[in-house]
């Protein structure tokens, strides 16, 4: 119903930015919560940040005050803008939707439609 598609991942130095895009299209009419994702090698699925459709922000502890998601008015957009990155944020990145969670609810399976990924790398 709902497909998703990332972008915008690649190799930093730590201290460098990266901004991660998510495309949504096919059934988008409903409004939906957006969320990120991240999983590195052996790691479980980690939450990172979410944000619902009035476009109040949630952040994981780890990520407070470097990340920023946000939305375009459409609903149609996910961001995720990433300053002063550090080696441990390097993972590969989803995003992901749902019609029916709100507020800080990261927990995957909670979550209906999820993106293929993209890579971030950050080196030391």
């Amino acid at each position: 119903q709902v497909q998703l598609v990332e972008s915008g991942g690649g190799s930093v130095q730590a201290g460098g930015s990266l901004r991660l895009s998510c495309a949504a299209s096919g059934n988008t009419s409903s409004t939906y919560q957006m969320a990120w994702f991240r999983q590195a090698p052996g790691k479980e699925r980690e939450g990172v940040a979410a944000i619902d459709s009035d476009d109040n922000p949630s952040y994981a502890d780890s990520v407070q005050g470097r990340f920023t998601i946000s939305q375009d008015n459409a609903k149609k957009s996910l961001y995720l803008q990433m300053n002063n990155l550090k080696p441990e944020d390097t993972a590969m990145y989803y995003c992901a939707a749902d019609p029916l969670v709100m507020g800080w609810v990261m927990t995957a399976t909670e979550y209906k439609y999820w993106g293929q990924g993209t890579q971030v790398t950050v080196s030391s």
